[in-house]
């Protein structure tokens, strides 16, 4: 369906959906300073075609859904210090946007799947409302610990870095970074990079929405606890090659989260290339089906 807008809280978020409104729902959740089209239509599509009717959205601060312009961006300092007035929600807030995206579609339960930030958000969903996730799929994300699933040293410039005054320039910004963090065990394709960028651009640019966001990773710290106690069927899939969030991420993940299932993509970096889509979509949807396993079969099982 085309995109629509839907109302939560003081926010309007921008989502758009795939497939039969009937069946199972799917809701992705995409990462920092990433728009819905972060999630490929072909992907979702794929997913769709597996029996879910697959919902993506613009994270509140970037794409189409509300920008807080009213809270100032945080400062390169204030983001190395990991400085708590410099934030104006954490990952808690956006998840709870999530839900809220839920209440306003009028579904009680739905799966979740977020990547990188996404990640992050979806299993504060799963922890603090375990009664609406149905399962859970955290893909090329960490718990939070300083010390698990940090980027690589080449990676922390790509964050401090000025943004691009212009289309071609932000553009041109894009695939770099994408070459970067890419997956350097799957073929790069150059004029799909562009094509996002170029829709990203056009549904709506902001660095301030995307450093907003960045500061709710920062002061939203270590997250362990909380995934213990999370009881959705969960399983964690990542790239072995991933330089922005180390694959020490995903195994912290793995453990914290009681049964859950540790999927590696070989060659796969921080990105979501097309050829690993059939891996990525088979183990969502595995995952989705232990949600109908009685829950002390998954006990006995885990």
């Amino acid at each position: 369906m085309p995109e629509a807008m839907a109302r939560v809280g003081d926010l309007e978020l921008c989502y758009e959906t795939f497939g039969d409104p009937g069946a199972p729902p799917m809701l992705l959740v995409m990462g920092l300073g990433t728009q819905l089209v972060g999630w490929p239509d072909g992907f979702c599509e794929a997913l769709a075609g597996r029996g879910f009717h697959v919902i993506r959205y613009d994270n509140r601060d970037i794409g189409r859904s509300t920008h807080l312009d009213g809270a100032p961006p945080p400062t390169r300092w204030q983001l190395l210090r990991r400085d708590r007035r410099a934030a104006a929600y954490d990952l808690g807030d956006m998840a709870a946007d999530g839900i809220g995206l839920l209440d306003a579609l009028g579904l009680e339960t739905a799966h979740v799947a977020g990547a990188s930030m996404g990640g992050m958000i979806a299993q504060l969903m799963a922890a603090r409302h375990p009664a609406r996730v149905r399962s859970l799929a955290s893909i090329m994300s960490n718990t939070g610990h300083r010390w698990r699933g940090m980027p690589g040293l080449r990676i922390y410039p790509l964050f401090l870095r000025r943004a691009a005054p212009d289309r071609d320039g932000a553009i041109d910004s894009a695939v770099e970074v994408f070459r970067i963090i890419g997956s350097p065990g799957f073929p790069f394709d150059e004029g799909e990079i562009r094509g996002l960028a170029e829709r990203s651009w056009d549904r709506g640019h902001d660095p301030a929405g995307s450093a907003r966001q960045l500061a709710a990773i920062l002061v939203s710290g270590d997250r362990t606890g909380e995934l213990r106690r999370i009881a959705a069927p969960t399983v964690v899939i990542h790239g072995t090659k991933d330089r922005m969030v180390t694959p020490s991420g995903a195994r912290a993940s793995a453990r914290a989260v009681p049964g859950s299932d540790l999927v590696w993509i070989d060659g796969m970096g921080h990105d979501l290339p097309r050829d690993a889509w059939p891996r990525i979509v088979d183990a969502v949807v595995a995952n989705a089906a232990r949600a109908d396993v009685p829950a002390r079969r998954r006990a006995a099982r885990a």
